[in-house]
């Protein structure tokens, strides 16, 4: 069957999944729009949680950001960032927050610190984060339409919209988990069958984590001793070579990962959906593994994959691939304009090198490496489909919980919470639903023309909420002092130095110019990029909460002694 047939054909099917489950499983109640009802097995949760987790930055972009940006070993700031705030996410938050009992975030700081304003301040800080994390999933599901279903942009991200309408605003928080459980089938089907198919082909190990580790076939050369070689002949830094930028910069940022993760609302919301505490601490953990089984075969899809796009693109040493010979895959990928080629000396041949004055290669997109892989390996059509579904359902998987959590911020949290105590449960539940619709709305805006600022990748959002959200939390569950006062003062300012120091793109002149520095911006702060920011607004955030709590008044007795019941023994 023709490719775009057959794509039509498998991503029509889990669109039909995906609907029918939502028809399914039709919230009824608040309860179950905000919270599945509470009673989603723990082990089914922590695969809802992994496709809510996994977006199109994982699916998409992670593998193409080791294997381009940062170079092996930098790339592993997403592999601990990530997964590491899962682990900190069970530990310290999950149980203690599915105590509580309450629906959202933004609740559970309003009660604790007893406070209408820490509330809102708390939506605040939600909607800034999640909102520039739902661009990225808008633009994924944009891209991945209209390259494999050759759709424009606009139609591609115009069907994605109303597919989740459609679930999302039917079933909430119901209908969403189960539907990502489907979602998470199919992406983690489409990431490994891949990756099996390229490390059989170059390895023979049908293990890629194996595989990484195991010499090439026919060869006594190892797949990264053979990349470092490839890509050093072009005069590239060596793959496995060390740290990107300082050792600093890179402690940082996969701490802003790691809290950030464990910050993150729409995360948090999906722990609030099981039984008891106990189901809590287990649903992290399988949320854990399934989580795992897709990092630990992004370093070798990424290692694998770009030497087979180097290998295709410089057939044999010293010899350049004519532009008229170029591969179907490339001119494909040109069509979208991931993928662009300026024959700079007029030759007729395709220079791809790291000397930016003959390298003809003017662009070669971070997410070239997941979506082409497939066709730059020869492998059969049908896996090609299955990574376009794949792709899609990651983004709409992240997508989906994203706006769940933006539209109860705005409906139980503002509506019900601050301007409408006394609303009926079914007009609560309208409201949820008509607020759903409407981020809905503003989320395809807002991929359709994204801001400068948040276009480019979604590590923002991670700092935005462990700047914000995350210390507010930890403060809440384990230091009574922690006032009204303490919090909102903690949360503003985390959340404004950090949006100021990224919107300042280079930060602030802290510090001169040094050997330290090195070739890094002379205006960043230690040396710590934008994207890693958001740790030292945690501890902006920390600093100042701590300071301003001692000096004002402490919190009133019952509140003292909810944070004692949330942190005592549970034995469910």
């Amino acid at each position: 069957m023709e490719l775009t047939t057959l794509t039509y054909w498998v991503v029509g099917c889990t669109f039909a999944t995906y609907i029918g489950i939502a028809l399914w499983a039709r919230a009824g109640s608040t309860k179950e729009f905000y919270v599945a009802g509470g009673h989603v097995n723990p082990v089914a949760n922590g695969m809802a949680t992994a496709a809510d987790w996994m977006s199109a930055a994982s699916f998409i972009s992670m593998a193409g950001l080791i294997g381009f940006s940062y170079q092996g070993y930098g790339g592993s700031v997403f592999l601990l960032g990530w997964t590491g705030g899962y682990v900190l996410l069970a530990m310290c938050l999950a149980p203690y927050l599915r105590k509580y009992g309450k629906y959202t975030v933004p609740e559970f700081i309003g009660d604790r610190y007893y406070s209408k304003v820490a509330r809102v301040v708390a939506v605040i800080c939600l909607l800034i984060a999640s909102i520039t994390y739902v661009i990225g999933q808008m633009k994924g599901i944009g891209v991945a339409f209209s390259r494999f279903l050759e759709m424009s942009f606009t139609q591609g991200l115009t069907v994605g919209m109303v597919v989740v309408f459609f679930y999302a605003v039917l079933g909430g928080m119901k209908g969403i988990t189960y539907t990502q459980i489907a979602q998470y089938v199919v992406l983690i089907t489409a990431y490994t069958i891949p990756a099996i198919f390229i490390s059989i082909t170059l390895t023979g190990n049908p293990v890629p984590q194996l595989g990484l580790g195991s010499t090439l076939v026919g060869e006594s050369t190892y797949p990264l001793d053979k990349l470092d070689q490839v890509v050093t002949d072009l005069g590239f830094a060596e793959y496995t070579s060390g740290h990107r930028l300082s050792t600093l910069n890179m402690f940082f940022y996969t701490m802003s990962l790691m809290i950030g993760t464990a910050g993150l609302p729409h995360v948090i919301i999906r722990f609030f959906t099981v039984p008891s505490v106990r189901d809590a601490r287990i649903s992290a953990g399988w949320a854990l593994v399934f989580i795992a089984i897709l990092y630990t075969t992004a370093p070798a899809v990424a290692g694998m994959a770009r030497l087979n796009l180097i290998t295709t693109l410089e057939p044999s040493t010293g010899q350049n691939l004519a532009y008229e010979d170029r591969p179907q895959w490339f001119k494909n990928w040109e069509k979208t304009g991931l993928l662009e080629h300026y024959d700079k000396n007029a030759d007729g041949l395709i220079q791809y090198n790291a000397d930016s004055s003959s390298n003809e290669m003017i662009k070669v997109d971070n997410d070239i490496l997941v979506l082409a892989n497939p066709e730059i390996a020869r492998l059969p059509n049908w896996v090609i489909a299955l990574v376009a579904a794949g792709g899609l359902a990651a983004a709409l998987s992240t997508a989906a919980g994203l706006l769940l959590a933006i539209s109860s911020a705005i409906s139980h949290d503002l509506l019900k919470g601050v301007l409408m105590p006394s609303i009926s449960e079914k007009a609560e539940l309208n409201a949820g639903r008509l607020a759903m619709g409407v981020t809905v709305l503003l989320a395809g805006y807002l991929g359709f023309n994204p801001p400068d600022f948040a276009a480019g990748t979604v590590a923002l959002a991670f700092g935005l909420a462990a700047s914000s959200i995350f210390p507010a939390l930890m403060l809440g569950i384990f230091y009574k002092r922690m006032n009204t006062a303490g919090a909102v003062a903690g949360m503003l300012t985390g959340l404004g130095v950090t949006l100021l120091y990224v919107f300042q793109h280079k930060g602030f002149m802290f510090i001169p110019e040094t050997a330290f520095l090195g070739s890094m911006s002379p205006n960043w702060f230690l040396g710590i990029e934008p994207n890693a920011f958001g740790a030292i607004g945690a501890l902006f955030n920390f600093a100042v909460a701590t300071v301003v709590c001692r000096f004002t008044a402490s919190p009133p007795d019952h509140i003292m002694q909810l944070v004692d019941d949330i942190r005592a023994p549970a034995a469910a």
